[in-house]
């Protein structure tokens, strides 16, 4: 069975910065391309970060530059640094494959307000 649990969000500051971590169990996660999603309020969820298993990323316009995802095969883990918080970004942040399992995160939600 896929677990994946998010954690690491929390209130923020614009400019401010939040470092989120997602702990799996159930997959072969050495050589599982891994994502980062996000939904906001009355929006679908969208894919912002991707990490292959050799550590080749990939990142939506609209991150690029500011989040960061990291992965670390001996602890099962992908991680999402964001930097540079805009309001927008304001979400509830899932991890899941590059191909999502049919199982979600309970996700971790990121509030950027002043």
């Amino acid at each position: 069975q896929v677990q994946l649990v998010e954690s690491g969000g929390g209130l923020v500051q614009p400019g401010g910065s939040l470092r989120l971590s997602c702990a799996t169990s159930g997959i072969i996660f050495s050589i599982s391309a891994m994502g980062w999603y996000r939904q906001a309020p009355g929006k679908e969820r969208e894919l912002v970060a991707t990490i292959t298993s050799r550590g080749i990323t990939n990142y939506a316009d609209s991150v690029k530059g500011r989040f960061t995802i990291s992965r670390d095969n001996a602890k099962k883990s992908v991680d999402l640094q964001m930097n540079s918080l805009k309001f927008e970004d304001t979400a509830v942040y899932y991890c899941n494959g590059n191909t999502p399992y049919s199982d979600w995160g309970q996700g971790t939600q990121v509030t950027v307000s002043s």
